[in-house]
């Protein structure tokens, strides 16, 4: 951890509150800088669930089946694994600023061809680019989360970097069909999506000004020139650090899925409608969506992100004065395997289980992503979250493939949502294994 400058350095006397601004040391400071870096994912996230958003206009439009929609999610995931294979080295080597730069450069080259594409071949290219992308800017992310906030509020900056891409999402779900309507099909709506990750862009090029400026004075080390790393340091990596990634494999592999085809799943088998009922201009239609979150199709997917971007942060700020980390990583899966088992085999509401299930998406989270840093050396932060995000997507890029035939060749979702709990089943023993590991090697995970 980087030591706080003394207030004696001439660099950092800065007096009054806009001197505390713009000191990098400053608690302000890191804050201000948090808030333009959790802005960044809003227009990746909001591009990765664009097509499950859609995917009933899609279905229609293009005469797809549910499989061909899941492709795109398992492309993203294929791309992402190749990518993260990498990735991980390209953050220890070029360091964050210019890692995030290349790959946020993949994104948007990746969205703006889905957009113009004449052809589903070629949107599924653009997929498969934007995911060479995509993951490895989430992994540039908590890289730099680690590297402001280690040994600070570590689980608070990386809760609020997820709660603001998960806005994304909840704006792509409860508008994508809007756009898709309002704009005369799902083409506008992928350029909209393709604007908003040039955004991003911006933001992040206005994060490596900040960045670079608190290296030239002495408040962050410098990124360039990171030792090297061989490969088989990986055996060096602690028992713990591999089971939270299978961990991490089950519990996502039960989240992103199911909701890559839930709007199509509530219209399906509920009949639940995609869109309000509401007249007038795009944005009081989209108020609309928002006023009515259970009574829409993507508003019912929307609760996940949205209940993870409200109480994330909270979780993280709980978890840096409690500490607790391994209790959390096992009330997720928890409440998991009921809330699959209760749309499988019920016919309740899907609005109760959803909720045990965004609860599970705040809890697990919050605890999961501050413990892989916790448990690892730090100059190896960007080499851990690279591997880690690329097992995961091993499992996102099978999983949506499987759901997506599962209700191909049932005519159901029944087997899907068996499937999902089954993975929820898997989580909770790993989750165990995990507690009962970190009580062996110390208990770092329950430790504020």
């Amino acid at each position: 951890m980087t030591p706080e400058p003394q207030p004696s350095d001439p660099r950092h006397q800065n007096t009054g509150a806009a001197g505390a601004w713009l000191d990098p040391a400053s608690r302000r400071h890191r804050f201000a800088v948090l808030f333009i870096v959790a802005l960044v994912p809003l227009g990746i996230t909001f591009a990765y669930d664009i097509f499950g958003a859609i995917a009933p206009t899609l279905v229609e439009t293009l005469g797809a089946a549910r499989s061909t929609v899941a492709t795109f999610y398992t492309l993203y995931s294929g791309a992402a694994i190749l990518s993260l294979l990498v990735v991980g080295l390209a953050i220890d080597r070029l360091g964050p600023r210019r890692a995030g730069l290349l790959f946020l450069g993949l994104v948007v080259a990746g969205a703006g061809l889905a957009a113009a594409a004449p052809s589903l071949p070629l949107m599924l290219a653009g997929r498969f680019l934007f995911g060479c992308g995509a993951e490895s800017v989430h992994v540039v992310l908590l890289t730099i989360g680690a590297r402001w906030f280690r040994g600070r509020e570590l689980a608070l900056a990386m809760g609020i970097v997820i709660a603001c891409g998960r806005l994304g999402s909840i704006l792509s779900f409860n508008s994508g069909e809007l756009l898709a309507a309002s704009l005369g099909g799902y083409q506008p709506a992928l350029a909209v999506t393709a604007g908003l990750c040039g955004l991003s862009l911006l933001l992040f090029l206005a994060y490596c000004l900040l960045d670079r400026r608190a290296e030239r004075l002495g408040a962050l080390e410098a990124t360039r020139g990171g030792a090297r790393f061989a490969w088989g340091n990986l055996r060096a990596l602690p028992r713990v650090y591999w089971l939270l990634t299978l961990l991490c494999v089950a519990f996502y592999s039960a989240i992103f899925p199911f909701t890559a085809l839930a709007t199509d799943l509530f219209a399906d088998r509920w009949h639940i409608p995609r869109v309000a009922a509401a007249e007038g201009g795009f944005a009081l239609r989209l108020g609309a969506n928002f006023l009515h979150l259970f009574g829409t199709a993507g508003g019912l997917a929307s609760l996940l992100t949205l209940s993870s971007m409200v109480f994330a942060p909270l979780a993280g700020a709980w978890v840096d004065r409690r500490g607790g980390r391994g209790g959390l990583l096992v009330a997720g899966p928890l409440l998991q395997v009921p809330a699959f088992l209760l749309m499988a085999l019920t016919d309740l509401h899907p609005a109760g289980p959803m909720l045990l299930l965004a609860a599970a998406f705040v809890l697990l989270p919050a605890a999961f992503w501050p413990s892989l840093a916790l448990v690892v050396d730090p100059r190896r932060t960007g080499v851990v979250f690279g591997l880690t995000m690329m097992v995961q997507n091993i499992g996102l890029a099978l999983f949506p493939l499987l759901n997506g035939w599962l209700r191909d060749v049932t005519r159901s979702y029944q087997a899907s949502l068996l499937m999902f709990a089954a993975l929820g089943a898997v989580a909770l023993a790993l989750a165990l294994w995990v507690w009962r590991e970190d009580a062996r090697s110390g208990g770092t995970l329950r430790r504020r």
